[in-house]
């Protein structure tokens, strides 16, 4: 009777026995972190990440992550109909943004919130508006707005009577930041701001013409009018 060698048992461990070291939870490639049970790549999930965390995905701004969103957009879709939000992309424009479900037949949780423009927001939305149309009946790809000449313009909508003009150009400034920080415009310098394409998106010309109407009848009547407070609108 031969001796058994030791090194040929068959229940040796090791990957020449014909087993796998286990591996540990933290360790598995699948996923992306300890307890992970998502499904979606890596890419994937920061393109939905950031639809989440922000106003929009713009093309121009983020190539890959646009590319990333098309080649996955039904898998997005999903994602976000799990939370009653719908997709929309704008191929055209090149811009991709999130809205809410609403519906008077079913009872949806409200995830997003429509916070109103007030009347510095609304103001400087329609400078951006107006300006950025001007440039693209022109011809020209992109517009662009300086913040002194934005000031100015906006002042003008406000109460000719009020003389805090430091507490006026203090909410314009804050509304560039609340635009910028949507996505709206963008710094690109000190004080210069490219106005992005989403700024269609968000005011239709319909209601661009409806709030230039408006604007320009009560700046005809401001002489005798009292309230110089512009009209809100849904972002």
């Amino acid at each position: 009777m031969s001796e058994t060698n030791p090194g040929d048992d068959a229940w040796s461990e090791g990957e020449d026995a014909g087993f796998i070291d286990p591996v540990s939870m933290e360790e598995d490639p699948t996923e992306l972190f300890a307890g992970d049970t998502g499904t979606l790549d890596v890419e994937v999930r920061r393109v939905l990440v950031r639809l989440l965390q922000r106003r929009c995905l713009l093309a121009e701004k983020n190539p890959a992550q646009w590319r990333t969103l098309l080649e996955n957009q039904q898998l997005v879709e999903s994602r976000l109909h799990d939370m009653f939000v719908r997709l929309v992309i704008d191929h055209e424009r090149g811009i991709a943004h999130k809205q809410q479900v609403r519906s008077a037949e079913l009872d949806v949780p409200i995830l997003l919130k429509d916070d109103p423009y007030n009347r510095a927001e609304t103001l400087v939305l329609v400078h951006l508006r107006t300006v950025f149309q001007q440039e693209r009946v022109a011809g020209e790809v992109s517009a662009r707005v300086d913040i002194e000449e934005l000031e100015q313009t906006v002042l003008t909508y406000f109460d000719p009577g009020d003389t805090n003009m430091a507490e006026r150009q203090k909410e314009i400034r804050g509304a560039v930041t609340r635009l910028a920080r949507e996505g709206l415009m963008e710094e690109e310098t000190s004080g210069r701001y490219r106005i992005t394409p989403l700024v269609e998106v968000v005011m239709s010309a319909e209601k661009l013409s409806e709030l230039s109407r408006w604007l320009r009848e009560r700046n005809n009547a401001a002489g005798h009018a009292g309230d110089a407070t512009a009209r809100e609108i849904a972002p």
